[in-house]
């Protein structure tokens, strides 16, 4: 098995390089040497943006990461085992940090170098463009899954050799999943806010404001806007699956330690590993269906038919691996598990997820009745617009919790605790190809948007829409796919700090677990608050530079003058940076400080109440801001007036709105419900100690 899953995480990483090789050997070609350089200019200026982001906000992170692996090594140095437990974890969250890292920064920087070269494929045909984007984004969905599994395979090998028992091995392999969620926190919340900020500026100054198009080189924040694109959808993205697959893999291996029967037999130990592993041979043949005619304008189609024949290919494998790895059965806490309880388990998740995907698509493209009604009630203004986003977005968020209710049913019934972190694990199973048509999604909107800085026509133009369109879709459904992930990861590994904390049953009459939901109930808004606001002020900022740069320059409306691109870049990263602190903050310290105060049923009680409010949260933002958005491109095809309409206006007013819903706010849900999951899971022994010490220095011990 080990031989297997390393074997899968090196085909993983030559995948990577393979894709990344066909993107890059690529020319970039244009009608003229003007063009030519202008293509390699525009493209420069947003790869120097990216990169200037991640360095300086990994410069961040790494300071943190350091200071908190610090903290973790004392705080868990309990002295109730013979080794620092500290120290172990510790060195576990640092690997965890360093790998998310690395696959954020590879992703970004196949992304700003495939965006111009599908540009360049697009004055050849729809298909060559394609083919480019897809390729990029398959850079970042196989070379995470890989590194991640490399990681985490060689860290639960070493820690085996030096420690031997695997529960203890277990719960310091934990700590990895906490050092991707948190990189995943700053990733997803600093991303999100970086890209809205220059996206909301562009757009109601440039768009509404001027009237004039989308990605007009004559608006400074276009170049901080692709940017965005960027960070938010690549880098962010990526971090916070990352997370998913640490931490439902993590909790996976702490639960299914503590039964006799999987801890002494490493295949079937191994097996939640082994499980991702498995998935990516399938996602590889999977890939080799994203085929599109050269003329051919079904981009959608043929997106939307990876996640359904990776689904179909993958459940297959997932029957075979667990007939061949998994023992008949064995003992979770009081639940007796046979084989077939985690077969019905992880093909749950794994189906549920493709549901989730769909629902979503039709709650968010334009080929269905809800987007339609939003642009429909576009010709009466900008408050209907905004008044049917969030009905829509409120009613999408049914059936996916309906479908992860089901599959927590189903998973807990025949699996007890162990099921639940299973079906997460199926649900991302197939990460590689879902990140793939998700980070498609940017490299496709970077070309339209280099398209248009280059001026190289409007036939140029309509193929990358085309491209992006389907792409804008795919991101839908790509955050729907993340957030019921989050959701499945964060019940496992509750599921997980429920068994390392020993606690057999949470009591709702309790008025401490009581207490505590109704606190975890309230944090998703009040962090949703925290990085609306974020976005706002960052918003401001732009507006006012980007209003002071048409006003100030000479020429520049009329494309006689270059805009000054650098200092929108510099005030989103800087904002970025500033406003990322607070909702990280809220995170980081909730867990801790109701569990040292008031007990680990309270803090059970606070992951509860932040997670059910949380779900539905995050479905609804996403898809609000989705439909937003899509709506506005559905006028934008001619209908209701087309562009330069009323209805187009109030459609514009609609997605700025619904930017920060689906790119900051919706998607940065899913971290604060699974690292509060998975930072009480790695701190509990900390969390009884400190809480005891509080009762003693009451006296009420």
């Amino acid at each position: 098995m080990v031989a297997v899953i390393y074997g899968c995480g090196i085909l993983a990483i030559l995948a990577a390089v393979f894709y990344a090789w066909r993107v890059v050997k690529v020319p970039i070609e244009a009608g003229t040497t003007a063009q030519v350089d202008r293509l390699k200019e525009i493209s420069d200026a947003i790869a120097e943006g990216a990169m200037a982001f991640l360095a300086r906000e990994y410069l961040f992170v790494g300071a943190f990461a350091l200071a908190f692996a610090g903290l973790i090594y004392f705080a868990l140095n309990t002295g109730t085992l013979p080794f620092n437990e500290g120290a172990y974890s510790a060195v576990s969250f640092l690997a965890g940090a360093v790998t998310s890292s690395i696959c954020a920064f590879l992703g970004m920087k196949i992304a700003t170098m495939g965006n111009v070269r599908a540009t360049s494929r697009a004055q050849n045909s729809i298909g060559s463009a394609f083919r480019v984007a897809f390729d990029a984004g398959a850079v970042m969905g196989f070379g995470l899954v890989g590194l991640a599994l490399l990681a985490l395979i060689s860290i639960t090998l070493i820690y085996t050799q030096l420690l031997g028992k695997p529960e203890l091995v277990m719960d310091m392999v934990a700590g990895f999943g906490l050092g991707g969620s948190t990189v995943a926190l700053f990733g997803r919340v600093g991303g999100g806010i970086y890209t809205k900020a220059a996206d909301v500026g562009a757009d109601l100054v440039g768009k509404v404001e001027q009237g004039i198009p989308e990605d007009d080189p004559r608006n400074p924040a276009v170049i901080a806007d692709n940017v965005g694109d960027n960070v938010g959808d690549i880098a962010g993205m990526g971090a916070d699956l990352f997370g998913s697959l640490a931490e439902a893999t993590c909790a996976a291996l702490v639960i299914g330690a503590t039964a006799e029967a999987i801890a002494t037999n490493v295949d079937a130990l191994l097996y939640p590993i082994a499980i991702s592993a498995i998935g990516i041979p399938v996602c590889l043949l999977t890939a080799l269906f994203a085929r599109l005619g050269k003329n051919s304008t079904a981009v959608e189609p043929v997106l939307k038919r990876q996640l359904l024949i990776s689904t179909v290919l993958m459940s297959i494998a997932i029957y075979l691996v667990t007939d061949k790895v998994m023992v008949e059965s064995f003992t979770v806490g009081t639940t007796v598990v046979t084989k077939t309880g985690v077969l019905a388990s992880i093909l749950a998740g794994l189906w549920s997820g493709l549901l989730i995907g769909y629902v979503t698509e039709y709650f968010t493209s334009h080929s269905y009745g809800p987007v339609r009604s939003i642009a429909k009630a576009s010709e009466t203004g900008a408050a209907t617009n905004i008044i049917y986003g969030l009905s829509v977005g409120y009613k999408s968020a049914l059936i996916p919790v309906i479908a992860i209710a089901a599959t927590a049913y189903v998973s807990w019934t025949y699996a007890g605790m162990y099921g639940i972190a299973i079906a997460a694990i199926g649900m991302i199973s197939t990460i590689a190809i879902g990140l793939t048509i998700d980070a498609y999604g940017p490299v496709s909107d970077n070309a339209g948007g280099i398209a248009e800085m280059a001026e190289l026509g409007k036939e140029i133009r309509n193929r990358t829409d085309t491209l992006d369109a389907a792409g804008n879709t795919t991101a839908a459904i790509g955050k729907g796919f993340a957030i019921g992930s989050a959701v499945l990861t964060a019940l496992a590994l509750f599921a997980a700090f429920l068994t390392r904390a020993k606690i057999d049953s949470v009591n709702l009459l309790s008025p401490t677990v009581f207490a505590g939901l109704l606190v975890g109930g309230v944090l998703p808004f009040i962090f949703t608050s925290q990085t609306m606001l974020a976005v706002g002020q960052a918003a401001n900022a732009m507006i006012e530079e980007v209003r002071r740069q048409f006003r100030t320059i000479p020429g520049l409306l009329q494309g006689k003058a270059r805009p000054d691109y650098r200092t929108c870049v510099a005030i989103s990263t800087t904002a970025a940076l500033k406003r990322m602190v607070p909702p990280g903050i809220l995170v980081l310290a909730s867990p801790l400080v109701v569990g040292v105060l008031f007990g680990v049923q309270a803090l059970a009680g606070l992951l509860a109440g932040s997670l059910i409010c949380g779900v539905v949260m995050a479905l609804s933002s996403s898809n609000s801001g989705g439909a937003w958005d899509n709506a506005k491109k559905f006028i934008e095809t001619g209908k209701h007036g087309g562009k330069g309409s009323d209805a187009h206006k109030a459609a514009v007013v609609g997605d700025t709105v619904g930017d920060p819903f689906k790119d900051t706010s919706g998607p940065s849900l899913n971290i604060l419900m699974k690292l509060m999951a998975i930072l009480s899971l790695v701190f509990v022994p900390f969390i009884i100690t400190a809480h005891e010490a509080v009762l003693a220095a009451l006296g009420l011990k």
